[in-house]
């Protein structure tokens, strides 16, 4: 899958938006899904771009008219959100059928270096997912993420389940140098008594 490209989000899409996120399954992601008319009105509401909040397709075969919108296949889907804030978060969303092939890890690059180059104000980005998502997991650590918290019995799932959330972020120093710092976990002070 060597071309791929990414295609800002714009409200006309909304049915696109629709369709794509209620046609898959999306099992590592919480909050179940909403309805194809509750999604057009968030759309239409500026919920998936406005000043604060950026959408964008990732779109594979770009400008060969293969896709739906004939300018590619809307392959995921990558939003970003409190982009006001110094640590914005994003959700990262790849159809079934792409899964497995790289995709991932590379709109995990592209949208860390969209942000700190498009927004020098923020310093850091933050994602979290399931403890049990590991491959995502291992997309956060191949981009140059790191662990910087475990949220125990924190993300509800299916039929009753609640798993553990693992939260990653980069840091815009270490994304400049090319490093990775982890966090200090051995700061604890000591208990009382």
């Amino acid at each position: 899958m060597d071309d791929i490209g990414y295609r800002r989000f714009v409200p006309a899409e909304a049915d696109l938006l629709a369709e794509f996120l209620t046609a898959e399954d999306w099992p590592y992601h919480a909050g179940g899904a909403p309805s194809a008319a509750q999604l057009r009105e968030q759309a239409a509401a500026g919920r998936y771009d406005d000043d604060r909040t950026r959408t964008f397709w990732i779109v594979t075969s770009p400008g060969t008219g293969t896709g739906s919108t004939g300018t590619g296949t809307e392959a995921g889907l990558i939003r970003l959100l409190d982009l006001g804030d110094d640590t914005p978060l994003f959700d990262l969303r790849i159809r079934a059928a792409y899964r497995g092939a790289g995709l991932g890890t590379r709109a995990l690059r592209w949208l860390t270096g969209y942000v700190f180059t498009e927004f020098p104000g923020i310093r850091r980005i933050e994602g979290t997912t399931r403890q049990d998502h590991h491959a995502m997991r291992r997309t956060f650590r191949s981009c140059g993420y790191v662990k910087e918290a475990h949220y125990r019995q924190a993300w509800p799932g299916p039929g009753g389940t609640v798993y553990d959330a693992v939260g990653y972020a980069i840091v815009r120093s270490d994304w400049q140098a090319g490093t990775i710092t982890p966090p200090e976990w051995a700061d604890e002070p000591p208990a009382p008594g």
